[in-house]
């Protein structure tokens, strides 16, 4: 019996969108555990720039003591519950739907291409964020 999966053919091969500035949405959470690495894989609803809503970017977020300062700053730039930050508390279920603007990088690591989070900003940065598309003027 032969089943077709559209979509499968492309499916973790490479991100939706390529290197830059986008505002997203935080679709799904999950903690992963590692001996020397726990870390957070996200997976990220693009809402901006319009060529590519509707795309999506998985990443991990690592949080071993050493990464925290990063974790720190993705939860505070999209908002996460400040009375659960301050007792050092993360909800998976209170990540689901937090909004903000991720830069993103794809890099290789041990042969495996792997999609970076360079940086975070509030959602409400996007305008002064988001790049012009090529060949349009700047007023």
């Amino acid at each position: 019996m032969r089943r077709q999966l559209q979509g499968l053919s492309r499916s973790g091969t490479r991100s939706d969108i390529a290197d830059g500035v986008y505002l997203v949405r935080v679709q799904r959470a999950q903690y992963r555990w590692h001996k020397h690495k726990p870390f957070y894989e996200l997976s990220f609803y693009v809402l901006q720039p319009e060529d590519v809503i509707g795309g999506s970017v998985t990443a991990r977020l690592y949080c071993s003591p050493r990464t925290l300062w990063k974790f720190a700053w993705f939860l505070r730039d999209f908002r996460y519950h400040q009375e659960l930050l301050e007792r050092d508390e993360i909800d998976v279920r209170a990540l689901i739907g937090l909004m903000g603007v991720i830069q993103v990088s794809h890099e290789r690591i041990s042969g495996r291409s792997e999609v970076s989070l360079n940086a975070f900003a509030p959602a409400a940065d996007w305008e002064h964020l988001a790049l012009p598309p090529a060949g349009a003027e700047v007023a």
